[in-house]
């Protein structure tokens, strides 16, 4: 009882070294503080008058030290690399200036509270990178790999793709791969979407690391390669992300470059300006000491510690949040930027609607049979991974239909696919393909309200395929979120019928909606879109011809379990869950950090001037000095790791 986790595990050596490390972290800041209470304790009990005699100097030097040391080698070694004007030249000066002028409790204070800080700003951007990784790094090192009747335990990343693996009940699936289990098995997704609610998954469909069997053991065919899996996809996402930082971060830091060498001179003409206006008015008495230790107030109340720490720690806690919920923001200045959306684009399939087609009718010329039509377009499709194509293959397995392979496949964006399927030249899509192919169509073949899959066989008119799509359950409540933020100009954006996008804007409440639209279609209205002064766009889509709109928009938002990979790299802001509500809930977090940001900011401006004027007027003492920097840094602190106690 009592034991570290490691140790119970055997990991002795860990867990000394973890010990180690909070000992060597957390003891020089306790000691040092214990010794700051005792000699004030001391110096006001009348016992003896610590501050007059060199026992005082000693006892206080030693606090300082506990805590300084590590101050002034970040100092020395900032001025050796020519960044003189640190927030560490800064601390140093103003508690060695302090120790000069016999003020040994506050020069101690400063570097104390200020080393407590950082301790609370390690500990907030600990727990952030803790809360992220928990969620995204839990990929198993081993896999068990089945060769015939023997199991082998290898490691994962030497597992090739192709190969067979097992995972057993409550275990972690090491590597993307393909189910094999004939029966259907249920998986914990917690990993990847943030929701605890198993999803069941059928044989043949795809399985990803990071997700967990929970009732029996599974077979999977792998097919990424451990370091290309979807879970170390996220991953790397997550650790690029600290590399786009938002406006207000960059500004601060640029500011503080400038701020910091303005208030060192700031401070030392506090100093000066008295002094040379004694030489010229002799009644005008000038007290050295008196004058230094108001610029050594205004020193310390200037280090802009509270704005460097809590604004990027501000917008990590936000990523943090978001990472949580299974909502991943590739930047910081993609939370700025979602923040200030005011018009959302919707693609449909597979965004606003499951994408998991359903054959609801087939239909046929005369002197073909359902059977052969099926068999030639699911012949044509086995190779595709849009959903269409991946319902027509699973209703010709389904009806046990024989099918061939496809040959000299040509696919053209929007319009569908060319190939040889048994010699013969087979087009599968559109009606616009036939079109551009010359190829007649039955006059009454787009009054079909539903999504239709027409066939060619040798450039005459063979038969189509009727499919149903079905709304996604919070697509409504998609749509209500963002209405409820005031976000009004909600636009469907979609390559299906003008009647079946329409249908499904009339059902969502949606007032815009445009279909028949091709890849450069789409391009063309986010462009109009973007013409409109004052509009700020988030588009919202999955598949691979979403990825020109999604670099286009103000915020690209991927629809990341399931969608394609061009959108998800393409995208700024992946939505793992694939619930299009999680957008309007990016928006709020995204809201949320802002509006933290922005009240460290505020804070730490408004008490650092109201005591600027009180420390240059003498009337602040270093107290209210290490308040104004150090208690509003670590006020800053708490304000930002709010965001991570959040239920959005």
């Amino acid at each position: 009882m009592g034991n570290c986790t490691c140790c119970d595990t055997g990991q002795n050596d860990t867990c000394v070294e973890k010990k180690q490390e909070k000992l060597k972290l957390y003891l020089p800041p306790f000691l040092s503080l214990l010794m700051l209470l005792t000699g004030i304790i001391v110096s006001h009990s009348g016992i003896i008058g610590v501050q007059q005699r060199p026992l005082s100097f000693v006892w206080y030097l030693i606090a300082y030290l506990l805590v300084g040391i590590p101050v002034l080698k970040e100092a020395t070694e900032s001025m050796l690399q020519k960044n003189i004007f640190s927030e560490y030249t800064l601390m140093s000066i103003a508690t060695l200036g302090a120790f000069y002028i016999g003020q040994y409790p506050e020069g101690v204070a400063v570097m104390l509270f200020y080393t407590i800080g950082e301790l609370f700003q390690e500990h907030a951007v600990g727990k952030a990178r803790r809360n992220i990784t928990a969620l995204i790094d839990e990929r198993p090192d081993t896999a068990t790999l089945i060769s015939g009747s023997i199991r082998i335990n290898v490691p994962a990343a030497t597992v090739r793709v192709g190969t067979t693996i097992e995972v057993k009940a409550g275990e972690r699936v090491p590597l993307d791969g393909e189910l094999l289990t004939d029966e259907s098995s249920a998986f914990n997704t917690m990993a990847l979407t943030g929701e605890s609610v198993p999803r069941d998954i059928q044989q043949g469909e795809e399985v990803l690391a990071g997700m967990i069997t929970t009732d029996r053991v599974v077979k999977i065919k792998v097919s990424r390669p451990y370091d290309q899996s979807a879970m170390a996809r996220i991953l790397e996402m997550v650790q690029n992300a600290s590399t786009h930082k938002a406006p207000a971060e960059l500004f601060i830091r640029r500011f503080a470059r400038i701020y910091t060498p303005i208030i060192t001179g700031l401070a030392a003409l506090i100093v000066l300006m008295p002094a040379l206006y004694s030489l010229i008015e002799p009644s005008f008495v000038f007290i050295f000491n008196d004058w230094l230790y108001r610029g050594l107030i205004f020193l310390v109340i200037s280090c802009p510690c509270a704005l460097v720490i809590s604004i990027p720690l501000g917008y990590f806690g936000g990523i943090g949040a978001a990472s949580r919920i299974g909502i991943l923001f590739k930047g910081s200045n993609y939370l700025d930027a979602i923040a200030k959306t005011n018009a959302v684009v919707f693609d449909k399939t597979g965004t606003l609607t499951k994408g998991a087609f359903e054959v609801k009718e087939v239909v046929v010329k005369k002197g073909i049979t359902a059977e052969e039509l099926i068999s030639t377009v699911a012949s044509a499709e086995s190779q595709s991974n849009h959903p269409i194509a991946q319902a027509i293959v699973a209703y010709a397995k389904l009806q046990a239909i024989a099918f061939g392979e496809a040959t000299n496949v040509t696919e053209a964006a929007g319009y569908g696919l060319k190939n040889r399927v048994n010699g013969k030249e087979v087009l599968i899509g559109n009606s616009r393909l036939f079109t551009q192919n010359e190829i007649a169509l039955p006059a009454d073949i787009n009054k079909t309200a539903e999504t239709i899959v027409i066939c060619a066989i040798d450039r005459h008119y063979a038969g189509h395929i009727v499919l149903a799509d079905t709304l996604k359950r919070d697509a409504k409540e998609a749509i209500r979120k963002l209405k409820a933020l005031n976000i009004d100009n909600i636009i469907i954006l979609s390559g299906d019928k003008q009647t079946i996008v329409s249908k499904l804007a009339t059902e969502l409440g949606i007032k815009n909606a445009f279909g028949d639209l091709l890849p450069e279609d789409k391009v063309k209205h986010i462009e109009r879109m973007k013409a409109t002064e004052g509009n700020r766009i988030a588009f919202v889509g999955d598949g691979i011809n979403d990825a020109p709109v999604l670099a286009l928009s103000h915020t690209g938002i991927a629809m990341g379990g399931y969608g394609s990979d061009a959108a998800i790299e393409t995208a700024d802001i992946v939505i793992q869950t694939d619930h299009p509500s999680k957008v309007a809930t990016a928006i709020c977090i995204g809201n949320e950090t802002r509006r933290i940001v922005w009240q460290n900011i505020t804070l730490a401006f408004g008490v650092k001037i109201i005591v600027l004027v009180l420390g240059a007027t003498g009337v602040a003492t270093m107290w209210e000095a290490v308040f104004a920097d150090v208690g509003v840094a670590l006020l800053a602190i708490l304000n930002a790791m709010r965001i991570q106690q959040k239920h959005f």
